[in-house]
């Protein structure tokens, strides 16, 4: 289930690909349409028969935004006359989902993001999510000669392949580090740090400014997660650390390195370089201090630009960069992968609808409208062909240039154990409010991952 990250070349080839199979396949007469401009491959209009449908679609709204969404409703419309999609968009996935689910009646399709959403494991489990493989053996919507699966960057869905079936896709390509305003740093003359000390040395001046150095989302501490502690542990101790975590080691949190990242966080908190007020502040609230200009660094992925638009100031210029950690020589070392992921429930009413919905959201009609509009990228080849990119978008791309190779994964256990996420999640939110040391940290952490791994009623995974 470990997928092998896709470099930077193959992205930057992948993404802005002239899509050359384009050329060797035939498009269906008729069925280009005004309103999205979608073009359907010869043979590829309708490979799940379907016919006067009504199906039902429930997602999560955040940083994306919802009328991509929207639009790909609007594609399985236009291609199939008298079948319409619905688009209802929700916060708190599994709030809202779970009593459905238990009473037999999920929706069709469903984006399971977002704080509080829904134990994708558990739902492996229980039988719940369709098995893809239809799909992903089904022609491509629009390139034609290609299968679905074929037009997708490599690697970009093993994370949702359990024991070898695939149980949902990810829709979009996603960096993540630490952002600043460009604008903020040249008029202050303030650089970007390379290194852990050199970040709590810049914090130091920062604060002497009268600006916090840091804010994050204070009731969601997982950003911070994702945002720093999963690549500085990576940069300091290898991938080794983070794979001993996900295969439940015996104390593999108690690693030197988690404990040096934990103590290297914790910093912040203990020099007061961390915004008043952050812990209480929900993902928009801080992040919108922070484009007041009220704190220099936040953590996120590169949702960050669309899900913060309408409040941006003009010349804000945000930019995204690599964690720091112990030696500049790892500065760009960033992680990078598909994520948001899309699943079909196997006992709704529409699961063939489920599936074609999916294969009008990954079309490249469908890619290049989500880069034109909402900033960021889908897995998809050719999606951001003849696409300009925004300022925040090009400092993204850069960031993945700079890395290289050097490109990690998020650990598997946040999806895999939800009970283990959610504790670090909790004792993330301690360490960054003084309620608890690295060593507590660890120790909270350690005992939940001891208690799933003992648990028999838990289905475990194994990275290789």
């Amino acid at each position: 289930m470990l997928k092998k990250p896709l470099s930077r070349r193959q992205f930057l080839k992948l993404a802005a690909a002239a899509g050359a199979g384009a050329s060797l396949g035939r498009f269906a007469p008729g069925l280009a349409y005004a309103q999205t401009g979608i073009q359907v491959a010869d043979g590829a209009l309708n490979p799940f028969n379907i016919a006067n449908v009504q199906a039902e679609g429930v997602f999560f709204s955040g940083g994306f935004g919802h009328e991509y969404i929207q639009y790909a409703a609007d594609i399985f419309a236009q291609i199939h006359e008298g079948s319409t999609m619905s688009v209802e968009g929700i916060q708190r996935v599994g709030e809202r989902l779970r009593p459905r689910i238990i009473a037999g009646d999920p929706p069709d399709v469903i984006d399971n993001s977002g704080a509080g959403n829904l134990d994708t494991a558990a739902l492996v489990a229980e039988g719940e999510l369709l098995d893809l493989a239809p799909l992903m053996s089904a022609p491509a919507l629009d390139t034609p000669g290609k299968t679905f699966a074929e037009t997708l960057f490599p690697g970009s869905q093993a994370d949702g392949v359990f024991d070898g079936v695939q149980r949902y896709v990810n829709i979009a390509y996603t960096v993540f580090g630490i952002w600043h305003s460009k604008t903020l740093f040249e008029e202050k003359g303030w650089t970007y740090p390379t290194t852990w000390d050199e970040m709590l040395a810049l914090s130091d001046n920062i604060k002497a400014a009268g600006i916090a150095p840091w804010t994050y989302q204070g009731k969601y501490p997982q950003y911070m997660q994702f945002g720093v502690l999963e690549p500085m542990v990576e940069k300091i101790g290898g991938p080794d650390v983070w794979k001993a975590v996900d295969n439940l080691e015996d104390g593999a949190w108690s690693h030197p390195a988690i404990l040096t990242s934990l103590n290297n966080m914790k910093a912040l908190y203990d020099n007061g370089y961390i915004m008043d007020g952050t812990e209480g502040l929900t993902h928009t609230e801080s992040q919108a201090e922070w484009l007041q200009q009220k704190a220099a660094f936040l953590p996120c992925g590169t949702w960050l630009e669309n899900e913060m638009r309408s409040i941006t100031p003009e010349g804000f210029d945000m930019v995204i960069e690599a964690v720091p950690a112990d030696d500049a020589a790892k500065l760009h070392s960033v992680i990078a992968s598909a994520g948001e992921p899309f699943m079909v429930f196997a006992n709704g009413k529409n699961p063939e609808a489920g599936m074609e919905f999916l294969r009008c959201l990954l079309s490249k009609e469908s890619a290049k409208w989500f880069a034109q509009n909402v900033g960021s990228i889908m897995p998809v080849v050719g999606g951001a062909e003849g696409v300009e990119l925004s300022s925040a978008m090009t400092s993204a791309l850069s960031v993945v240039e700079q890395a290289g190779n050097d490109i990690l994964s998020r650990p598997s256990y946040t999806t895999w154990y939800s009970d283990l996420n959610e504790e670090a999640k909790l004792s993330m939110g301690a360490l960054l409010t003084g309620r608890a040391t690295a060593e507590e940290f660890v120790e909270r952490v350690q005992e939940v991952a001891d208690d799933v791994k003992n648990d028999p009623d838990i289905p475990k995974y194994e990275r290789s």
